[in-house]
C-alpha cells in the first residue's frame, strides 16, 4: 500500500508539472525540444491514468452502518439486498433494470422456465419483482413475488431448500407475507380483500381457491382484515410477534345470529389472523403460464403453526398490534370519568363481562376486574405480557369486567359475582369442564375488594350495618327483597379457587378520608336509575332509616373512607379457607414499609394475613403494567396450573401434555 501511495503521489506531480509546464507555453515562445518534452509527459501521465484504474481500499466505519450495508433488502430499506445487486452485475443486467425492470423480469422468469436460474436467482426473482411492485407493478408483480419466495423456501425437494443459516431464508419470508397482504390490500389501504378468483400474474394468471366457511369464527363471522404488519403500536411496552409464514391481520367479528344469547365475546375485538397461500408443487408451477393455490385463514385461538409439505411451520403472528387496534376502536379510556359520575348507559356500548375469544374448553378462566374511574384498558399490558407466554396462552382464558365504579361496591360485587355465575353456566352449556371449578379472580384497588366479594362468606354482617331487624322479618317488595339478599348476603362462588389482590385498601384509603372528598362525590356521581329507585323505596324503610342514619345510598368512595361500616365490616371478613389468596402492594420511598404506601393505599391498608404470598413493590398505586408486578402474577398462574392440571388425560393432546409441566415453581410461602 505504502509503494501505490508513492507512485500515485508521483503520478500527481507530473501530472501538475505538465499543466504548469503548458500553461507557460501559452504566454512565451519555447524550443521545439520543451514542447515535445512536454508533451511526452502529458502522454506518459494519460497512459499511467488509464492503466492505474482507481485505487483499491478501505476506511473504517461504525459495525451499525457496514452491518446495515450487508443485511439491506427491500423490506428493510426499500433498495435490493446485495444478493440481487450481485446477480443483476454479474449478468450485466444492471442498467437493464434500472431502465426497463418489466422485460428484464420477463427475460429473468424466460430463464427459470428454461431451467436456466439456480435457486438463489429464484430468492432474487421474488426480491426483484417486489421491488418493481412497489415502484409500478402492483397486484400481479406483488403476487408474483409471494410465488417466487414460496417457491424458494418450500421446493418439491428438500435437498432444494435454502441451508437453515442462509439470510435469504428469513428475507425470503418476509417478502412472501408482505408482498400477500399488498397483493389482496384494498385500493385506499385500510383493509385486506379475500376471496377467490383467478388473478393476473406477468407471466400468466393463477386461480386461487377459498372456502369462505373458514370465515367462521366459533358463531361469528370474520369480516374486516386490518394488515397488523403496518400498525404502529402506541402505548404497550413490549410489542410481540410470531415470526413464520402468511400475512398477519386483524379481524372484525359479527355475531351470525344477532339473537343468538350473549357468547361473552367483546362486540368490537380484533382477533388476530394469519393469511397463507399455499402453491402445491412451488418450482414446477412457477414454471406454468396457469397456476393453482389455495387460501387459507388460521386465527390466533386455533393454532400457531401449520403443515407445509409434511414440516411444521410457525405462523407469523401480531397478537400486540391486534389488541392495540381493539383498544383503538373501543376508546375505553374515553369514558372514565362518565361511567364513574354515574352515566351507566355508556356501559351499553360494550359488554360489561367477556373477553376477547369463546369459551374454549380446558382452559381456566382468569377475570380482572379494574379500579375506580378505570377500564379494562389498565390491563393491556399485563395482557399482552402473559399472553407471551406459551404455558399461559394455551391454559388460561382471560376475561375482563367493567362496571359503574362510582356506584356502592356491595352492589357492584353483586353484579360481578352475577356476571361470573352467568358466565359459567353458559360455559358448561357447552359440556362439563373441570377447568372452570378453578378460576382466577384478579383486582386492583377498589376492584380487589369486588374481587374479596367473591371469596367470603358474610352471613349478616353487611345487612346489620344496615337495620337491627333480622332480614327475613322485613316487610320489602319481592324485588326489593331479592335485590338485598343478592347484594348484602354474600357467599364465596363456589368456583372460584384463587384471588389476587393488587394495591387493594382493604382498610380503606385515606384519600377517601377527608369529608370534602366524599362530599363531592356524592354531590356528583349520579346512582343508576335502578339503584336510584331502590335507594328511594329502601330509605322509605323506618327500620333502616332509624338503624342506619343513612339520608342516601353511599358511594364508592363513600365505602372506602376507613371510618365506613362497609369498610370495617369487610375487613373483619377473611378469604374462605379454600381459595388461595395473594397481595401485590405498592411502597414507594426509602422509609419502612409499614409505615408507607402507594399514594393512594397504605401500607397497612392493603396488607392482610392469611395470604399465600405477598409481594411489596416499589411502586405507585397504578402498577398493574410494571414488570414485576406481571412477573408475580405468571408466577401465581403457573403455580396454580402445576396445583390444578384440570385437563383429563384423555383429553389432552400429546402437545398439551407436555405444556401443562410446570416452568416456575412456587416459593417457600406456598
Amino acid at each position: 500500500m505504502r509503494r501505490l501511495a508513492i507512485a500515485m503521489e508521483g503520478f500527481g506531480r507530473a501530472l501538475d508539472l505538465a499543466a504548469r509546464g503548458c500553461a507557460a507555453l501559452q504566454h512565451q515562445p519555447r524550443r521545439r525540444s520543451e514542447l515535445a518534452r512536454l508533451a511526452a509527459i502529458v502522454l506518459v501521465a494519460g497512459v499511467l491514468a488509464a492503466g492505474c484504474g482507481a485505487p483499491f481500499g478501505v476506511h473504517r466505519s461504525s459495525p451499525e452502518a457496514i452491518h446495515r450495508s450487508l443485511t439491506s433488502n427491500v423490506i428493510s430499506t426499500g433498495d435490493l439486498s446485495s444478493f440481487s445487486q450481485i446477480m443483476l452485475h454479474r449478468r450485466n443486467l444492471k442498467e437493464a433494470f434500472k431502465d426497463d425492470p418489466e422485460a428484464t423480469l420477463r427475460r429473468l422468469h424466460e430463464e427459470l422456465q428454461r431451467d436456466g436460474l439456480s435457486d438463489e436467482e429464484i430468492f432474487c426473482l421474488a426480491e426483484l419483482s417486489f421491488y418493481h411492485a412497489m415502484k409500478e407493478g402492483g397486484q400481479p408483480h406483488f403476487l408474483a413475488a409471494a410465488l417466487y419466495a414460496y417457491a424458494y423456501v418450500f421446493p418439491e425437494s428438500s435437498e432444494s431448500a435454502p441451508p437453515a443459516f442462509d439470510p435469504r431464508q428469513r428475507i425470503a419470508m418476509d417478502l412472501y407475507n408482505r408482498a400477500l397482504t399488498d397483493a389482496f390490500e384494498t385500493a385506499d389501504h385500510e383493509s385486506v380483500q379475500i376471496a377467490a378468483g383467478t388473478f393476473s400474474l406477468p407471466f400468466g394468471t393463477i386461480d386461487i381457491a377459498f372456502d369462505p366457511q373458514q370465515l367462521i369464527w366459533g358463531n361469528r363471522q370474520l369480516t374486516t382484515f386490518y394488515p397488523a404488519a403496518e400498525l404502529e403500536v402506541v402505548g404497550f411496552e413490549n410489542r410481540y410477534r410470531q415470526p413464520g409464514i402468511g400475512a398477519p391481520l386483524a379481524a372484525a367479528t359479527q355475531p351470525l345470529d344477532p339473537d343468538a344469547p350473549y357468547d361473552f365475546v367483546g362486540h368490537r375485538i380484533r382477533l388476530p389472523v394469519t393469511l397463507v397461500l399455499r402453491l402445491p408443487e412451488p418450482r414446477r408451477q412457477i414454471r406454468e403460464d396457469r397456476l393453482h393455490a389455495d387460501l387459507s385463514l388460521h386465527p390466533e385461538t386455533e393454532g400457531e403453526s401449520i403443515d407445509i409439505g409434511g414440516q411444521e411451520v410457525p405462523l407469523e403472528q401480531e397478537p400486540t398490534a391486534s389488541l392495540a387496534l381493539t383498544l383503538t376502536v373501543t376508546r375505553p379510556w374515553a369514558q372514565n370519568f362518565s361511567v364513574f359520575l354515574g352515566k351507566t348507559g355508556l356501559l351499553q356500548e360494550q359488554p360489561t363481562f367477556g373477553g376477547r375469544e369463546p369459551h374454549v374448553r380446558g382452559r381456566i378462566p382468569v377475570v380482572f376486574v379494574h379500579g375506580t374511574a378505570s377500564n379494562f384498558s389498565v390491563w393491556a399490558n399485563m395482557l399482552n405480557d402473559l399472553e407471551s407466554d406459551s404455558v399461559i396462552r394455551e391454559n388460561f382464558q382471560f376475561l375482563f369486567f367493567r362496571y359503574d365504579s362510582g356506584q356502592p361496591i356491595l352492589y357492584s360485587g353483586m353484579q360481578l359475582r352475577e356476571a361470573m355465575k352467568s358466565a359459567e353456566k353458559a360455559f358448561r352449556a357447552d359440556g362439563e369442564d373441570p377447568c372452570l371449578d378453578r378460576m382466577v379472580v384478579i383486582g386492583h384497588s377498589q376492584g380487589g375488594l369486588l374481587v374479596k366479594l367473591t371469596a367470603i362468606e358474610s352471613g349478616d354482617k353487611f345487612w346489620r350495618n344496615l337495620s337491627d331487624q333480622p332480614f327475613d322479618e322485613m316487610k320489602l317488595s319481592d324485588e326489593m327483597r331479592a335485590t338485598l339478599r343478592d347484594t348484602m348476603f354474600v357467599e364465596p362462588l363456589p368456583f372460584v379457587d384463587r384471588v389476587i389482590f393488587i394495591a387493594t385498601p382493604h382498610r380503606g384509603s385515606y384519600l377517601a378520608g377527608p369529608g370534602i372528598v366524599r362530599r363531592l362525590a356524592q354531590r356528583l356521581i349520579s346512582l343508576p336509575v335502578g339503584l336510584a329507585r331502590l335507594s328511594t323505596d329502601l330509605l322509605a324503610v323506618e327500620s333502616i332509616r332509624r338503624s342506619s342514619s343513612m339520608e342516601r345510598i353511599p358511594t364508592s368512595i363513600d365505602n372506602m373512607w376507613p371510618g365506613h361500616p362497609f369498610i370495617k365490616t369487610i375487613e373483619k371478613i377473611p378469604v374462605d379457607s379454600r381459595i388461595k389468596a395473594h397481595s401485590i402492594i405498592g411502597v414507594t420511598g426509602d422509609g419502612p414499609i409499614e409505615e408507607g404506601g402507594d399514594g393512594v393505599v397504605k401500607y397497612a391498608s392493603a396488607h392482610i394475613d392469611g395470604v399465600e404470598s405477598e409481594l411489596v413493590v416499589p411502586y405507585e398505586h397504578s402498577m398493574q403494567a410494571k414488570p414485576e408486578v406481571v412477573a408475580e402474577v405468571q408466577r401465581i398462574l403457573h403455580r396454580h396450573l402445576e396445583l390444578n392440571a384440570c385437563l383429563n388425560q384423555t383429553d389432552r393432546t400429546p402437545d398439551q401434555e407436555e405444556k401443562f409441566d410446570p416452568l416456575i415453581g412456587g416459593d417457600a410461602s406456598e
